[in-house]
């Protein structure tokens, strides 16, 4: 049985990790900190999960998480740079869910994120833990850096496309909407539903610190520089994230195999499913399901393919993906403690 602790268990990704993990069969959730509610049993925030625990917050301490296997950090930016280092040294593997080990360049991170990077060397050696593209890494990691929500659905729409030097790289484009849970469990007048709610807009549209990580990854998989336009949206509702891509083809020719060119990279992903060409992939058909379902589609005799991609963002885009890693590294049936189908209506 598998040891495993969270930091920073009070928020959102904090408690889908619990909600995952409580039926998971070969994981024992042993300690699950937080500052603020230090002391508060964990069924008395969230009530769901009565009867499946009996633990409380408590406050950090490095000598009780050394006695994890694994510690999953769902933090704000810039904690678990500071603490990792310490468990990673005493042989704790580590899943961190926020972006401090995810972009490569430490210059862009810390431009995009206001704060200088403490933890170099430990940056260098994370495996950014996108398992469609690097399982092979991830299974020998010490330090997995989980990808963010909105990198996920982009990169796997993109992925075939750019593997296969098929589209022309230098404007892709990203047009992603998120529900409002992406923003955190903390109070924030701009996320109230009066607010938020019978209204739509974009955000970020100047520049979002999702975008390098994105750009990063899209290289990574193009082999070459990539030019990508991100903007992303805020829908009036708490869960997915549906992201419309578009990449115009070097060859229109090539629209005849796409599909069976996506069928196939895809065919033995547990977690991605291509369905039938010119379907509408719904963000409901993923809530509470740790997958990206995606469609292709083409306008006419358009160059232009057309990739809607749409995951739940507290699972496939967090929480979910980082029980699917921590599998992975432990050897484990990825598929273990995920396999439930989506929430309908």
């Amino acid at each position: 049985m598998i040891k495993a602790g969270i930091v920073g268990g009070t928020g959102y990704t904090g408690v889908e990790l619990l909600r995952i993990l409580a039926t998971h069969p070969d994981v024992e959730v042993s300690c699950i900190t937080s500052r603020s509610e230090a002391g508060m049993a964990v069924a008395d925030m969230y009530t769901n999960l009565r009867g499946y625990y009996d633990l409380s917050f408590t406050e950090p301490d490095v000598e009780v998480l050394a006695g994890c296997d694994l510690v999953f950090f769902a933090t704000p930016h810039g904690v678990a740079m500071r603490m990792a280092p310490e468990l990673l040294a005493r042989g704790v593997r580590i899943v961190d869910l926020s972006a401090d080990f995810r972009i490569r360049d430490l210059d862009v991170w810390a431009r995009w994120y206001g704060m200088p990077h403490e933890t170099a060397e430990w940056a260098a050696k994370a495996v950014y833990g996108l398992p469609e593209v690097a399982r092979e890494a991830i299974r020998q990691a010490e330090l997995v850096a989980n990808p963010g929500c909105y990198p996920t659905a982009v990169q796997l729409g993109f992925l075939p496309l750019l593997e296969n030097r098929l589209v022309r790289t230098g404007h892709l484009v990203a047009d992603a909407k998120s529900g409002a849970s992406g923003a955190g469990r903390q109070g924030k007048v701009g996320m109230l539903h009066g607010e938020v709610g019978e209204s739509f807009k974009a955000y970020g549209a100047s520049g979002h610190r999702h975008l390098p990580e994105i750009r990063q990854g899209l290289e990574q998989m193009a082999a070459g520089r990539v030019g990508v336009s991100f903007v992303p949206h805020l829908v009036p509702m708490i869960r997915g994230i549906e992201a419309t891509l578009y990449a115009e083809l070097n060859d229109p020719a090539d629209f005849d195999r796409l599909q069976a060119l996506y069928e196939e990279r895809y065919r033995d992903e547990p977690f991605v499913d291509v369905m039938p060409f010119g379907s509408h992939p719904e963000t409901r058909s993923v809530r509470g399901e740790n997958s990206c379902r995606m469609a292709l589609h083409r306008q006419e005799d358009s160059p232009v393919v057309i990739v809607t991609s749409v995951i739940d963002n507290l699972v496939k885009g967090a929480a979910g993906q980082a029980v699917q890693n921590m599998n992975i590294m432990f050897g484990l049936d990825e598929r273990a403690g995920l396999r439930v189908p989506a929430l309908l209506p």
